[in-house]
């Protein structure tokens, strides 16, 4: 696939702030890439600059391999939609969806043509007539995505988009976006702080905090192969279980040990290089692990600690030595009675990283 964006040591700095540190990537054409992180990570910045809102203090920003960071703002060809809809409230929804065609000085009757083929593709064609305020918050939200869809911008940029919008409504506009996504083969970066939104719409997923760039993979990767325990601790619900350790070797086998407690480690040869005595953190996913008969070959024993049914699942509580871990079970498999269990991960999703940095000792992850 082709290039459409890319963004090459791009930073931008307010005084002493960085808010974009020297990031760098790639988007292929026609995929949907999301810039996803905590509040102040610098995702909304890098949106700025990639439609022209914001200059980088240094770095550039390519579409189809053409720089675009001395082009003004209106002449990217890039589409944005805001979080707050930012539609024209005194105008229709009509002439909202004329606007950017009248901008562009395009015959009348093209722009009639164009509007109403794309109300008939968002599901507005029975209410081009109304304003804004007749209008429900995901009617106005399809306006919005509406009237830059048809001005065919190179690339769509989301800021937010569903951040606005009560949680059954977010569903529906995340199954409407998919759609368009697929039928349209737009190529759009989507920021948002909801990893739900991230995993379920995006291809390639840019997790960045404090300004920095700490992942940017597939969605899958990014989920099951994270490459910090920032990365894993964002994505996830519930959140990766981390346990701090000290790295040993008994009986042939490399093991973690936390108070005297251990947990085996499955063989991997990126621990090759890494000596006993290192302190290392062990990063299991909620659901990459399984209750499992007391005594089981590569498993490890916790103290069951609380069980919270979720219709066909259930969430249980143990203890491993100071550590509490969550694991996402089937409720079949939820233990009867109190005290130890035993809990085997899913050795090709097991984590390891180093306790200092927080940065993976090893990396797995599908190409």
């Amino acid at each position: 696939m082709a290039i459409k964006l890319e963004l090459v040591n791009l930073r931008k700095e307010y005084g002493a702030l960085v808010a974009v540190n020297d990031m760098s990537l790639k988007v292929e054409e026609g995929e949907t890439m999301a810039l996803l992180g905590p509040s102040g990570c610098g995702k909304s910045t890098t949106l700025n600059m990639i439609v022209g809102l914001e200059t980088p203090t240094s770095g550039d920003i390519l579409i189809d391999g053409q720089s675009v960071s001395k082009i003004p703002v209106g002449r990217r060809n890039v589409g944005l939609v805001f979080q707050d809809y930012a539609v024209f409230t005194h105008m229709t929804v009509r002439g909202n969806m004329e606007y950017g065609l009248k901008v562009r000085k395009v015959g009348q009757r093209e722009i009639n043509q164009q509007v109403e083929k794309m109300a008939s593709f968002v599901g507005l064609a029975d209410k081009l007539h109304r304003k804004p305020a007749e209008l429900s918050a995901s009617e106005m939200q399809r306006v919005a995505i509406g009237r830059t869809l048809v001005t065919s911008p190179q690339i769509l940029l989301l800021d937010e988009p569903l951040s606005n919008l009560e949680s059954e409504m977010r569903h529906q506009m995340r199954r409407e976006l998919h759609r368009i996504q697929l039928e349209t083969k737009q190529t759009i970066i989507y920021v948002t702080h909801d990893q739900i939104e991230a995993l379920s719409l995006a291809h390639r997923i840019a997790v960045m905090n404090l300004g920095v760039l700490q992942q940017y993979d597939t969605s899958y990767n990014v989920y099951h192969y994270p490459r910090s325990t920032f990365v894993g601790s964002f994505l996830g619900n519930p959140p990766m279980n981390f346990i701090k350790g000290t790295l040993k070797s008994a009986g042939g086998q490399r093991l973690i040990e936390q108070d005297g407690a251990r947990i085996p480690l499955p063989s991997m040869k990126e621990l090759a290089g890494v000596s006993d005595g290192a302190a290392v953190t062990v990063g299991i996913r909620a659901e990459t692990a399984d209750i499992v008969p007391l005594g089981s070959p590569g498993s490890f024993e916790a103290e069951l600690f609380a069980i919270e049914p979720q219709g066909p699942e259930a969430v249980v509580t143990a203890k491993f030595a100071n550590t509490l871990l969550k694991v996402v079970v089937p409720t079949s498999a939820v233990p009867k009675g109190s005290g130890s269990i035993a809990l085997l991960p899913h050795a090709n999703l097991l984590a390891l990283f180093d306790t200092q940095s927080g940065v993976r000792l090893m990396n797995g992850a599908a190409s």
